[in-house]
C-alpha cells in the first residue's frame, strides 16, 4: 500500500525574496517547491541533478545543468522565445522525441488488453510495485525515446495520478534538458467509457451529461463552465493537454461519433467549440490568459470527421472516406475557423489540432492525390496553415503511420499510404506540415524520415523543419508552465477531483441536457412518493465492443433499482404498478460493414439503420461516391438491397410489451440516445418521452418526479424514416423531414417541451 506522505515546509529569505521550500518525501524521494514573492513557484527533485540559479534576486531552475542562466530557462521571457531557444539546443533525437505521443497508458498500466504493461518484467500484481510507479514501457519511452507527451487513460484514484505525475516528471527533469511531460487526456468526464478515445471516463471525477449532451443544453455558458472545471480537474490529475473538444458537426446522423460532437448546426456547434476551449485554456490566475490552471485545447477532427459515407465511421478502412456530396466542405471548417480559432479568452487560439483519419474525398487542391487528412499538403499547409492561419501544434490521430492487413481490423489507419514504409509514412506526414504522430512510442521511424528529408532537401533544411516542430510543442509545455513546477500534492488533488462543487455543477448540466418528447395529457410529472412504478428488464445482446470483445448475452434491470427507490414503490408485475417506466437506448444499427457478408460473396458493406426493427436499403446509393483499396477488388461500396435489423431491436418489443400489459395505465419511456433515432416503432406506445445524452439515471428520475423540469433541447433532428435518411448529403446539416408524433410535434432540430409544452425561448430564436 501506498505510505502516507508528509510535508516538511522551511521559510527562508535570499536577498530581497521571500521564498518557501516544501519537501515531499516518498521513500526517500524528494521533490521541493520554491514560492517566491516577486516570481514563479518552482518545483524540482533534488535528486533530479538539477541546481537553482539566483539571478537578480530571483530563483531560476538549472535544467540543463550548465551553471548559467539560459533563455528557455527565464520565465520572465514569453513562451515563444523561451521555446526558440530550447528547439536550437535540442538534438534531432531529442527533437523527434517530443514529435511523438504515446499509445495510452492506464495508471497503473493494465496486466492485459487494451494498455497493459509490466513492471520490472512482471505484470504489477507480481512485481510488489506500487500503482504510482512508472512501468517498464514508459520508462523505455521516456528515458530512450524522448518521449515527453503522454495520453493517460484510467487512473486508479486522483491521488495515484498525481504520484505517478511527480515520479514521471522527477524523471523527465534529470535527463537532457529538463523538458517536463505534457501528460493529455481523452474526454474523461462522462458517465461511462465504450471506445478507445474516452477510455477513461467513469472515474473519480465530477460527472457531465455526454458532449451532445452538452449542445443539447443550447446555452455555450454551460459548456464554458464545463471547461474552466475540468481544466482544474485535468491540472490535480497531472495533465495539460486535452484531446478535445470533438467539434465534427454530425451532419451525417448515422456516425457512431455523433455523440461526441455538439450536434448537427454549424451555429451552434461553433458557439460551443469557442466556449469549450475557451473554458480549458484560460486561467484566472493571468486573467483568462496562459496560467497554471490552462489545459491545452486540441480540437478535433480537421477538416471535420462528420460526413463519413454511409455513417461508417475512420477508425477503419471501411469507413475511410468522407464525402460533399452537398458541396458543402466549407461549412465542415466553421467550428475551426470562427470558433476555436477565434476565442473571446485571453488564450486566442485552440492550441492544438488532430485531423480526422478520413480522406476528405476529392479535396486535394487539384493533385488527384486521395490520402488520409494528416498525409494531405492542401488540408494541413494550404488551408489549416496558410489560408487560416493556424500555427499551434498539429497531431495526427492515433496509428495513422502503422500497418493495416484488412478492412474489418482495427489496426493502423494509414489511408492512402498502406503501400508505403512505416518510415516514408512519417516523412509525408511531416512533408504535409504535421508536427507530432499520435500513439507511436518510437522515434526510430522519425529519425528515418529525417534522413530522408535531409537526403533530398539538405541539412539544414532537416533541421529547420524539426526545430518548427519542436518550437510549437514546446510553446505548449511553456504556456501552462510545467517548466516551473509539474509537481502537484497528492492530498490537494484528491481535494480537487470530484469535490462537491464540481459534482453539483456536472449534475446540474446533465439536468438541463435531458429533453422530453412527449407528455401526453400531462402525465408528467409524478410526485407523488406513493406511486407504484413497474420497470421491465431489457434484454442486451452481447456484440464486439471497439476492441473486438464480444460480450455475453444478458437480461437485466436498465438502472439501479436502488436509484429508482428513492422516487417510487417498485412492483414486480404490471397489475400492481400505477404506472411503467421502460428504459430502452436509440437504436444499434452496427457500423456499416460484415465479414459475414464478405464470406457469402457480397463487398462487405451494410446499411446502418436508425430504426429498431429491419431495414432493407432499397434506395441507398448506387454507385457509391467513393471507393478504391488495397484490399477489395471493387470500388464500388454500395449496400443497395441489403438488409439489417439493429442489435437491440428486441427495444422496441419491450415497449410494445408493456404497454399491452399495461393497458391505459400510463408508459413512461426513457430512451439513451447516442445519435439520432427513428421513433416511430414506439412513439405511439407511450404516454410520456424523455431522451438523454449519456447521463445518470438520477438525473432522468429528477425529471420524471417533476423535482426537475425539462428544458433540453433537440441538437439534431429525428429523422421521420429510412428514407429521408438515405435521401440526405453527408456533408448537409438539418437536410432529413423529421417525425411527426402522435401528438402533432416535429422531432426537428431545436424541439424540446417542458411542462407548459413546447419551449419556445431565446435558445431556440437563437439556432432554430
Amino acid at each position: 500500500m501506498k505510505q502516507l506522505i508528509t510535508f516538511v515546509s522551511i521559510l527562508a529569505l535570499v536577498g530581497n525574496t521571500s521564498y518557501a521550500i516544501n519537501k515531499e518525501k516518498d521513500d526517500n524521494k524528494l521533490f521541493a517547491v520554491i514560492t517566491q514573492e516577486n516570481g514563479k513557484k518552482l518545483g524540482y527533485s533534488p535528486q533530479s541533478g538539477i541546481q537553482i540559479l539566483t539571478v537578480d534576486g530571483l530563483k531560476f531552475k538549472d535544467l540543463n545543468r550548465n551553471g548559467q542562466l539560459d533563455r528557455y530557462e527565464d520565465w520572465r521571457l514569453p513562451a515563444e522565445v523561451r521555446a526558440s531557444d530550447l528547439a536550437a539546443q535540442l538534438s534531432i533525437e531529442e527533437i523527434a522525441g517530443l514529435m511523438l505521443y504515446s499509445a495510452h497508458q492506464a495508471i497503473p498500466s493494465k496486466e492485459s488488453g487494451f494498455g497493459a504493461g509490466t513492471y520490472n518484467g512482471l505484470p504489477i500484481s507480481q512485481s510488489g510495485a506500487k500503482p504510482s510507479d512508472i512501468s517498464d514501457q514508459q520508462r523505455q519511452f521516456l528515458v530512450n525515446d524522448n518521449l515527453r507527451h503522454v495520453l493517460i487513460t484510467t487512473v486508479q484514484s486522483p491521488t495515484i495520478a498525481a504520484e505517478w505525475n511527480n515520479n514521471v516528471q522527477a524523471l523527465c527533469e534529470g535527463i537532457g534538458h529538463g523538458i517536463p511531460a505534457n501528460n493529455s487526456s481523452d474526454p474523461r468526464h462522462g458517465t461511462s467509457a465504450n471506445a478507445e478515445y474516452n477510455a477513461g471516463s467513469g472515474g473519480q471525477i465530477s460527472l457531465w451529461p455526454g458532449q451532445l449532451g452538452l449542445a443539447a443544453t443550447f446555452e455555450p455558458e454551460i459548456v464554458k463552465q464545463f471547461g474552466s472545471i475540468a481544466s482544474h480537474e485535468y491540472r490535480a490529475l497531472g495533465i495539460a493537454t486535452a484531446l478535445s473538444p470533438q467539434i465534427d458537426i454530425a451532419s451525417e446522423p448515422r456516425w457512431n461519433r455523433v455523440n461526441g460532437t455538439f450536434g448537427e448546426d454549424p451555429d451552434l456547434a461553433t458557439d460551443m467549440a469557442r466556449a469549450y476551449c475557451d473554458g480549458f485554456q484560460s486561467s484566472e490566475d493571468n486573467n483568462g490568459g496562459w496560467g497554471t490552471y490552462s489545459v491545452n485545447a486540441m480540437v478535433k477532427h480537421w477538416p471535420g470527421g462528420g460526413p463519413e459515407e454511409g455513417g461508417r465511421d475512420g477508425h477503419f478502412d471501411y469507413g475511410k472516406y468522407a464525402v460533399y456530396p452537398g458541396n458543402n466542405f466549407q461549412t465542415m471548417l466553421r467550428p475551426f475557423i470562427d470558433g476555436a480559432f477565434k476565442l473571446q479568452g485571453g488564450t486566442d487560439m485552440a492550441a492544438s489540432v488532430m485531423p480526422y483519419y478520413t480522406i476528405s474525398y476529392g479535396q486535394n487542391g487539384g493533385t488527384n492525390s486521395n490520402r488520409g487528412n494528416s498525409y494531405n499538403k492542401y488540408i494541413i499547409t494550404d488551408l489549416l496553415r496558410d489560408k487560416y492561419g493556424f500555427n499551434g501544434v498539429v497531431c495526427t490521430d492515433w496509428m495513422i503511420t502503422a500497418d493495416v492487413t484488412g478492412v474489418s481490423k482495427f489496426e493502423g489507419k494509414c489511408w492512402g499510404a498502406e503501400n508505403l514504409s512505416v518510415a516514408q509514412r512519417h516523412y509525408e506526414i511531416l512533408k504535409a506540415g504535421v508536427d507530432q504522430f499520435g500513439g507511436n512510442n518510437d522515434k526510430e521511424p522519425v529519425l528515418m524520415a529525417y534522413k530522408m528529408w535531409k537526403d533530398e532537401y539538405g541539412t539544414q533544411s532537416a533541421r529547420s523543419r524539426f526545430e518548427q516542430s519542436a518550437v510549437r510543442l514546446l510553446v505548449n509545455i511553456f504556456r501552462t508552465g510545467l517548466f516551473e513546477n509539474p509537481y502537484l500534492d497528492p492530498a490537494e488533488s484528491q481535494k480537487t477531483v470530484g469535490n462537491p462543487e464540481y459534482m453539483k455543477a456536472g449534475y446540474d448540466a446533465q439536468l438541463k441536457s435531458i429533453v422530453m418528447l412527449k407528455n401526453k395529457g400531462n402525465v408528467l410529472p409524478l410526485k407523488s412518493k406513493k406511486l407504484k412504478v413497474y420497470i421491465p428488464k431489457r434484454f442486451v445482446k452481447g456484440i464486439p465492443d471497439w476492441w473486438g470483445i464480444k460480450a455475453d448475452d444478458k437480461t437485466e434491470h436498465p438502472v439501479s433499482l436502488d436509484i429508482i427507490k428513492r422516487y417510487y414503490t417498485i412492483v414486480n408485475s404490471p397489475s400492481e404498478a400505477d404506472f411503467a417506466l421502460v428504459f430502452i437506448e436509440s437504436p444499434n444499427g452496427g457500423t456499416g460493414y460484415s465479414d459475414e457478408d464478405v464470406q457469402a460473396g457480397g463487398n462487405g458493406y451494410m446499411p446502418i439503420p436508425l430504426q429498431y426493427g429491419e431495414y432493407t436499403a432499397t434506395t441507398a446509393r448506387d454507385p457509391s461516391l467513393a471507393g478504391g483499396d488495397t484490399f477489395e477488388k471493387s470500388d464500388n461500396r454500395t449496400y443497395r438491397g441489403k438488409s439489417f435489423t439493429s442489435y437491440n431491436f428486441t427495444d422496441a418489443e419491450l415497449v410494445k410489451e408493456t404497454r399491452r400489459q399495461m393497458g391505459k395505465k400510463p408508459v413512461i419511456l426513457s430512451v439513451k440516445c447516442f445519435k439520432p433515432c427513428i421513433l416511430s416503432e414506439v412513439e405511439s406506445e407511450a404516454d410520456a418521452i424523455v431522451i438523454d445524452f449519456e447521463t445518470q439515471a438520477q438525473a432522468v428520475m429528477d425529471i420524471i418526479s417533476g423535482k426537475v423540469e425539462p428544458s433540453g433541447l433537440l441538437p439534431m433532428q429525428f429523422p421521420k424514416d429510412m428514407l429521408t435518411v438515405e435521401a440526405q448529403k453527408e456533408d448537409v446539416s438539418r437536410d432529413m423531414i423529421p417525425y411527426t408524433s402522435s401528438e402533432g410535434h416535429s422531432y426537428d432540430f431545436g424541439f424540446g417541451m417542458n411542462w407548459k409544452g413546447v419551449i419556445h425561448d431565446a435558445r431556440v430564436e437563437k439556432y432554430k
